[in-house]
């Protein structure tokens, strides 16, 4: 813990993520190796969602929250330096185990200018579990409003794109950081990507790139801590690229996409090297075919939203819509210049 950097004349009466009666209280039941820190560390007073594995917890998300990140049973991680945080850091680092509670009374930091009262119902924030807000039931905070917009099904082509024809790599795994010494040609690694290989834990992932050139030799950090000796390691989730321009929407992670030689189902898992879903690398959820070709690659399965230049507020990824037309639950998945894909 680093050293303090002011002292106030009256103490705190809490710090976030205490507990602030002796009610009971519950930890969000998990399997073995669940949950860890995701990518990028993990906030300790805020709420948190798993990913689609149930392994991964992170700071943001869309739908309900998987539980809150008290302070009582975290690792010490909690008081160390993490990168680009203070000294007296409240946050759990990537890769490290993390206790989620679905039940109990915590202290919060109130995040918005209107004070909290006795029954209110507290809000967090999709785009970041720590923007906790206090308002009436049934309330809740807006990020962005239009008085007007177009919601369609889209189909985003691009007119040029490949699947890897190998997807392995040689590496070693310390903890839980695997360091890539080489990839085979046209492998692609990515997070979300589940590996197999000698002394390799079952059901290890990729969580996200450390260091290196994206997606090839470099530094990941992986799902389950482990030592691995060099070995050879098969990727299971292929590497699509995109080489040519969108002709309409934009490619987002959940889109299924279709092409030459893409096994049918072939769903995107997340962003490689692309950005605002246009050309670039992306993770999916396929092993790599052979010999695949050069192809026009189209992607469904999603909407299209284009906000009015009534637009107001910042709409933001992971944000829940409401309106006219739309569906329960619909939320946005990625944005572009001027539109958001659902």
């Amino acid at each position: 813990m680093g050293f303090p950097a002011q002292v106030n004349v009256q103490p705190a009466p809490a710090v976030e993520g205490d507990f602030c009666t002796a009610n009971p209280r519950f930890t969000v039941p998990v399997g073995a190796a669940a949950f860890v820190a995701g990518p990028n560390n993990l906030r300790v007073g805020a709420f948190a969602w798993a990913d689609p594995t149930n392994t991964i917890l992170n700071n943001a998300g869309v739908g309900p929250v998987t539980g809150f990140i008290g302070r009582f049973g975290q690792r010490a991680d909690i008081i160390t330096p993490a990168p680009g945080f203070p000294d007296s850091s409240m946050y759990i680092l990537a890769g490290q185990g993390a206790t989620a509670y679905n039940g109990g009374d915590f202290w919060v930091k109130n995040n918005s200018a209107s004070a909290s009262a006795v029954g209110q119902k507290v809000y967090a924030s999709f785009a970041t579990g720590l923007a906790i807000s206090f308002a009436p039931t049934g309330t809740p905070p807006t990020s962005g409003t239009c008085a007007g917009g177009t919601l369609q099904k889209v189909v985003s082509a691009s007119t040029g794109g490949a699947l890897p024809t190998t997807n392995t790599c040689t590496a070693s795994i310390a903890g839980t950081t695997m360091t890539v010494s080489a990839v085979g040609s046209g492998s692609v690694l990515g997070a979300g990507q589940t590996l197999t290989g000698t002394g390799i834990v079952p059901g290890t992932a990729v969580v996200s790139q450390l260091t290196g050139t994206a997606g090839s030799a470099g530094t990941y950090q992986v799902s389950i801590s482990q030592i691995v000796a060099s070995t050879a390691v098969a990727m299971s989730g292929g590497g699509l690229t995109l080489t040519g321009a969108n002709q309409t929407g934009v490619f987002a992670p959940g889109m299924t996409i279709s092409g030459t030689n893409i096994p049918t189902g072939t769903t995107i898992l997340g962003y490689g090297t692309a950005t605002a879903g246009g050309a670039g690398t992306y993770y999916v959820d396929r092993p790599a075919v052979s010999a695949a070709t050069a192809s026009t690659i189209t992607a469904a399965n999603a909407m299209f939203l284009t906000v009015d230049s009534s637009s107001t507020g910042v709409w933001a990824v992971n944000d829940l819509l409401a309106g006219s037309g739309v569906a329960s639950g619909m939320s946005i998945a990625a944005t572009g210049a001027t539109n958001a894909n659902l």
